[in-house]
């Protein structure tokens, strides 16, 4: 279980500095870009200017579309950046804590450690310890459907990064039947004098769309596959964490009453279900015994 800690509180600082790093580079790339252009000669003739500039004037109108998409996508990835992190999934020492209040047979206050808990697997055992008195098996079922709830959130978010995936390379390709049809109208407009530059233009407004839209699917594409395996690997491990420790308070509330290590407190009328399991099973035996003093 320690070894499963470090392992997501370690992907998750990897994750926010290669965000960090993707922004470094695409903030610093354009002035790298402008450097060589700078130290060409002034009287070098034709063409030119920076490149990143030429595509987003190229892309022009498509910028309406185009520029929230991207926005979108990196809001999706920041939030799902920070809904997958360790500390929301399984707080440290939050089991060591839960254990250590089961094992001293204070139910009560275990009950309100996990309700009072905002990650993943406070929200799944509070669900589940809330059916103990059912029995361990409708206890599992109810985290389970807790647990499914919670994964099913987080995969419709993650849906929307599909989304972005499959609309980049469609509105680039809108861009690409805009350009080319700009060009064939330069074509159709020149006659028998065709004006090179006017039809450049338009092949090079179709090839910028159609770069700046497969430039927002890669990283969305590879962004969805990330958090898809994220999640799952999430949800099996606060599956599996919150399975053992409902196991184990349910053991605990079976054994017989005797010393304990400090104070129990009775069930008040607010007390969770498996905190009268105690109490129950001692009351189940007395009957048996009674009798034979007749």
């Amino acid at each position: 279980m320690n070894v499963t800690h470090r392992r997501f509180a370690l992907s998750g600082r990897i994750v926010p500095l290669i965000l960090a790093l993707v922004c470094v580079f695409v903030l610093v790339a354009p002035a790298l870009a402008q450097e060589p252009e700078a130290a060409a000669p002034a009287g070098g003739g034709g063409g030119g200017g920076n490149i990143f500039f030429h595509i987003i004037k190229s892309v022009g109108i498509f910028w309406i579309i185009l520029l929230p998409t991207s926005i979108w996508l990196i809001a999706m990835i920041v939030l799902l950046t920070l809904d997958l992190r360790m500390s929301a999934a399984i707080p440290a020492g939050f089991v060591d804590d839960f254990t250590d209040t089961v094992n001293k047979r204070k139910f009560k206050e275990a009950y309100d450690m996990v309700r009072e808990d905002p990650s993943y697997l406070g929200r799944v055992l509070t669900a589940g310890m809330a059916r103990l008195q059912y029995g361990l098996e409708d206890a599992r079922e109810a985290a389970l459907n807790a647990l499914e709830g919670i994964k099913s959130d987080k995969e419709q978010k993650n849906n929307y990064t599909a989304v972005i995936a499959t609309l980049g390379p469609l509105l680039g390709l809108v861009g690409t039947v805009f350009g080319m049809i700009e060009s064939f109208m330069v074509l159709a407009e020149a006659g028998s004098s065709v004006n090179a530059s006017k039809l450049a233009e338009g092949i090079s407004h179709a090839l910028a769309v159609t770069l700046v839209g497969v430039a927002i699917a890669v990283p969305a594409i590879a962004f969805n596959t990330f958090f898809r395996n994220r999640i799952t690997q999430v949800m099996l491990n606060v599956g599996h964490v919150s399975d053992d420790l409902m196991t184990q308070m349910y053991h605990n509330s079976k054994k017989p009453g005797g010393p304990v290590p400090g104070p129990t407190p009775g069930p008040g009328p607010g007390a969770p279900a498996a905190v009268a399991a105690v109490p129950a099973a001692q009351a189940a035996a007395v009957p048996a015994t009674a009798p034979r003093g007749h």
